[in-house]
């Protein structure tokens, strides 16, 4: 490997990646006046958009599941990578305080293959059932021209949900200094990242070899399905525990927070050391600390900001779904910009 090998190296930039995005918030602004029905309250930009309608405000949000499409061909398992689909979507919408009600799914083959789509539906169907609703319908196409490979189980995957938001909308304003970041545990890489991961570790492995730093085979650690947060968030939200931001942790790390609020400054203080696959990573790509927490979630999926009274009650609705919850840090007066403690010392993202 590339000694020092990052992100960009391997065509994943995320600074450029969050200046298209940027980019496209200030070409698709416009469309936010167009509507003959309802209003636009909250547009590109956050981790869902919100349209008020009537006495209803709906939140909308798509994505899909990158590169791991390419583990579970290598793998011949597909009966899992529909829960991730599931869990891009469900685990961003939340964000905003909506709760998932309906989705749809998008699958491109290289060809027409009914075994295939019924183990991604399967798994779909897994998804939906953690987060507590519909799929309502979907769409399948058949692009020999787009999707690479000479698999016959080539494929890729996207979806989109629609959630209801009950009460005020959760969009960051109201954190503030003082206020404490709680972190959730993951189950892996989710569904980011994979870019970099599979360059590393499956340049070196197989897919069936064992490592070091792993419980399972490569192939096994890579594929395993991301973490849906559904159920303790929209009890959190009933249990009207104070809450001030909510923040899905997916691609580039930690520095997607301040679309949250960006008049504070993010500071990490009680991350937890690279373990499992991400040490398998960083000691296989020989990649430095700063690298990594800006590009996985390094075993921390999710993220709420709260006052610190409430951080008790928020650890123990969590507890209560059998997922590991701690203050891995707090907010100051900033600017925006998220610092994180590596190798002893504080360091900007």
């Amino acid at each position: 490997m590339t000694k020092g090998i990052t992100y960009r190296d391997v065509g994943v930039d995320i600074d450029r990646m969050h200046k298209g995005h940027k980019s496209i918030g200030e070409i698709i602004s416009v469309t936010h006046k167009m509507l003959a029905i309802g209003k636009v309250t909250s547009g590109f930009g956050h981790y869902a958009g919100l349209v008020k309608l009537a006495h209803e405000t709906i939140a909308l949000h798509a994505d899909g599941v990158g590169t791991k499409v390419i583990v579970a061909q290598m793998m011949n398992k597909f009966n899992t990578i529909g829960i991730d689909c599931i869990a891009m979507n469900v685990n961003d919408v939340i964000c905003v305080g909506a709760q998932p009600v309906a989705f749809i799914d998008y699958i491109a083959l290289r060809h027409p293959n009914e075994w295939l789509l019924q183990e991604i539906a399967r798994g779909l169907v897994k998804g939906a059932q953690q987060s507590r609703m519909a799929i309502v319908g979907g769409e399948t196409a058949v692009l020999r021209d787009i999707i690479a490979g000479d698999s016959e189980n080539a494929f890729d995957l996207a979806g989109m949900v629609m959630g209801i938001v009950r009460g005020k909308p959760i969009l960051g304003k109201t954190i503030k200094p003082g206020d404490i970041v709680l972190g959730v545990e993951s189950s892996g890489l989710h569904s980011n990242g994979y870019t970099l991961a599979r360059k590393v570790l499956l340049s070196k492995y197989a897919v069936d070899d064992s490592a070091d730093h792993l419980v399972q085979t490569v192939g096994e650690e890579l594929l395993m399905p991301t973490r849906i947060y559904v159920r303790p968030i929209i009890d959190i939200l009933k249990k009207r525990i104070p809450v001030q931001g909510l923040a899905n942790i997916t691609g580039g790390g930690f520095t997607k927070l301040p679309r949250l609020n960006s008049r504070v400054r993010y500071v990490f203080d009680n991350l937890p050391a690279p373990t499992g696959i991400f040490k398998q990573i960083q000691v296989d790509g020989n990649i430095d600390n700063k690298e990594m927490y800006r590009t996985f979630n390094m075993g921390v999926g999710f993220c709420l900001i709260a006052p610190k009274a409430s951080t008790d009650d928020i650890i123990g609705v969590f507890g209560k779904h059998k997922m590991r919850c701690k203050a891995v840090g707090k907010i100051e007066k900033g600017r925006g910009e998220v610092i994180a403690r590596l190798d002893g010392r504080m360091e900007t993202l």
